[in-house]
């Protein structure tokens, strides 16, 4: 998404908004899903468009727009991009931040609950999320952050100072239609779909569950290979195991618990794998199979050795 936009500011786009699908590894829970769609956002000004008449700038008097290439620009402050100025930082924080705090208001009311997160990205600096409170949790709906210097730089936008924002599509519609699980996105039940078919946008529309399903619960347990300990195991590593040895079955991964062997110092990690399928009552003989195939990719791909 970030390539595309940079190919759109090299076009001549100050502000645009862009819609695509995206691939992240990710946990996996009821909010989470390794493919979804995002709309991208960016907005750019020049001086005399943040500041007006003001005598203010942009950048800092030590960085020079037109030898850019010739300044390192670092993060190390928390609150800007060593280029920029502190009050330029400021004036864009507040008009991204108003703009789609703005929005979820439109979408879920005037009295829904938020909150801002301070994040990481690495195309933006400073960069927040934005939480709203779903279904007794937090849930993040989008993320965003002014756009570091050197992308603007090698779009050709030497003078301009921009942010950036990213919405998934998806967590937005789990929470404005009260849907529970982000799988029921990808489904064709016709149970699922018709209550949505024909609507009009502004239509106030809550789903309602077609069945639900019992969840089979099964846990793995593995040592981990001598290169490896509990903290510098990639747990997204194991899950893309998971997603695809189980495919869309999986409901839900959950850390169990963490072990030191006090004699040989191995270090061994259990995961509880929660299963369920949208459409009909899984087996637990079928479910034992996937959990055994599980096993087996874990344990070729990871060097793991099962308990």
């Amino acid at each position: 998404m970030t390539a595309h936009q940079s190919e759109l500011l090299r076009s001549g786009l100050d502000n645009f908004l862009m819609i695509g699908d995206v691939y992240r590894r990710d946990e996996i829970d009821a909010t989470h899903f390794p493919v979804f769609h995002q709309i991208d956002g960016v907005r750019s000004q020049r001086k005399g468009q943040l500041f007006n008449d003001s005598d203010l700038d942009i950048f800092e008097s030590s960085y020079d727009p037109n030898n850019a290439q010739n300044f390192k620009n670092t993060i190390d402050d928390p609150n800007k991009q060593s280029c920029h100025s502190l009050e330029a930082v400021k004036l864009m924080e507040h008009q991204l931040k108003e703009h789609l705090v703005g929005l979820v208001k439109e979408l879920f009311g005037q009295q829904v609950m938020y909150r801002w997160v301070d994040a990481y990205f690495p195309f933006t600096h400073p960069s927040w999320e934005l939480e709203i409170f779903h279904d007794v949790n937090w849930l993040e709906i989008l993320g965003c952050g002014i756009v570091r210097n050197e992308i603007l730089v090698n779009t050709g936008s030497k003078q301009s100072i921009a942010y950036a924002f990213g919405l998934g599509l998806e967590r937005l519609a789990m929470s404005l239609y009260k849907i529970p699980d982000i799988r029921l996105m990808w489904s064709n039940d016709s149970g699922f779909l018709s209550q949505f078919e024909g609507k009009d946008l502004n239509t106030n529309i809550k789903y309602k569950p077609v069945s639900i399903y019992p969840q089979c619960t099964n846990d793995i347990s593995f040592w981990l290979p001598p290169n490896l300990t509990i903290d510098n195991f990639s747990h997204n590593d194991f899950y893309d195991i998971v997603r695809d040895v189980g495919g869309d079955i999986i409901e839900q991964v959950q850390l169990k618990d963490k072990f030191i062997h006090p004699k040989s110092k191995k270090h061994s990690l259990c995961y509880s794998i929660v299963y369920r399928h949208l459409e009909r009552t899984l087996k637990q003989d079928e479910v034992n199979l996937v959990h055994k195939a599980i096993e087996d990719a874990a344990k070729e791909t990871l060097n793991v050795t099962i308990r």
